[in-house]
Parts: C-alpha cells; sequence; structure tokens
C-alpha cells in the first residue's frame, strides 16, 4: 500500500469519526462491531454501507505503514524501536476516538 493509499483511509477514518460522533446509531453500530466474530471486517462493512470503501486488508496494512513509516521517521526502523499495543491498530484507534 502506497502513502496516497494510507492517506486515503486515513482520510476516510476521520470523516467517518465525524458521522459516528453526530449520529449515535452509527456510533453504537461500530462500538458493537468489537463483539462480532469479525470486528474489523464488521467494522469496514459499515464502512462501505456508509458509502466508503475500506476493506479488511486495507486498514490492517494502512496501519502497518503508518507505524513503518513512523519508526523508519525516527531512527531509521531499527529494532530499538518496539511497537506500543494498539500503535498499529487504526481500528481500535478509531473505535477510541468515537468512545465516550
Amino acid at each position: 500500500m502506497g502513502r496516497e493509499n494510507m492517506a486515503d483511509i486515513v482520510g476516510m477514518l476521520d470523516e467517518l469519526q465525524n458521522k459516528a460522533l453526530k449520529d449515535e446509531t452509527l456510533r453504537t453500530r461500530f462500538l458493537d462491531t468489537r463483539t462480532k466474530p469479525s470486528p474489523i471486517g464488521e467494522s469496514c462493512q459499515i464502512c462501505r454501507e456508509e458509502g466508503y470503501e475500506i476493506y479488511d486488508m486495507d486498514l490492517i496494512c494502512a496501519g502497518e505503514d503508518f507505524h513503518a513509516a513512523m519508526k523508519r521517521s525516527t531512527n531509521g526502523g531499527g529494532e530499538n524501536s518496539p511497537m506500543l499495543a494498539g500503535q498499529d491498530d487504526f481500528y481500535e484507534l478509531f473505535l477510541a476516538a468515537i468512545e465516550e
């Protein structure tokens, strides 16, 4: 996934976050995905229903690409920069942003 695709995903998630914060039903639907057998898949399905073409692997790869870019920018991506839990998980970051 290139930087432009990662930026597209981030932009779409930002728009969806704003929509979910204004629409309690949408917000609840996203938060309820945590209890589903395939939380990311369910969340992406809601994204598509809302008109945003986001698929499971898009979301996963965007998070991994973002983390890799951050590691490279801080120290060349060496092993001395361990990932914090959830740091590359756009799904969890999105849900955290819409929780009260």
